[in-house]
């Protein structure tokens, strides 16, 4: 069973579908102890930073959240899902995140010629072949929405960059912790190869 963590914020219905296709069993969940027994966890999460913070706070879910990302259980976040793994975000702030990996969430830079939020389609350029990226080509589309990108202090943790005025982190990857600021469940046939590689990921190590 993959939980995807309910906190009354993110695209569940769509994410819950996509690892249906891609041969997943997922069961939408804000119990932590279902959380903590799934065999993968999915963060999924659109909006505010600071309020995210707050909703895992109100539904008692940052120390399940903490465990499961850090334990080697296959463990995927979703746009939000990546930022507040970090140490802090800007974004009406400062306001402190997770910390489970070192970096903070900053807001794009003010260019004429490109307007924020990022919205749409955007190339990725992989860092390297990681477990997540297999079958994904460098250079791959994915659908991206976000105002604020992750700036990593920890060059290993980085898995794909993308440009948008700067050449910001796409996602990431450290052990079995796989987070993409892309959304991977409105990214086609790009999106559905990442979510298979997470579901057999997930029933590896299920064995």
């Amino acid at each position: 069973m993959i939980a995807v963590i309910d906190y009354g914020m993110g695209n569940l219905r769509s994410v819950r579908r996509g690892i249906e296709k891609a041969g997943g069993n997922p069961v939408v969940t804000s119990d932590p102890d279902e959380i903590d027994a799934a065999a993968g966890v999915v963060l999924p999460g659109v909006g505010a930073f600071g309020r995210c913070m707050e909703n895992l706070e109100r539904y008692g879910l940052v120390e399940v959240v903490k465990k499961v990302a850090t334990n080697g259980k296959p463990f995927l976040g979703i746009c939000l899902g990546l930022q507040i793994l970090f140490e802090e975000s800007e974004e009406f702030g400062p306001v402190k995140g997770l910390g489970i990996l070192p970096g903070k969430v900053v807001r794009f830079p003010q260019n004429d010629e490109l307007t924020v939020p990022h919205m749409g389609w955007n190339r990725i350029r992989k860092n390297s072949d990681r477990s997540m990226l297999r079958g994904i080509d460098d250079g791959e589309w994915f659908y991206f929405v976000h105002s604020y990108y992750i700036v990593s202090d920890r060059d290993d943790d980085v898995a794909t960059t993308t440009d948008y005025g700067v050449n910001f982190v796409s996602s990431v990857e450290y052990g079995n912790l796989y987070a993409c600021q892309f959304h991977p469940e409105k990214s086609s046939n790009a999106g559905l190869r990442i979510l298979e590689n997470f579901t057999g990921l997930v029933k590896e190590s299920a064995g």
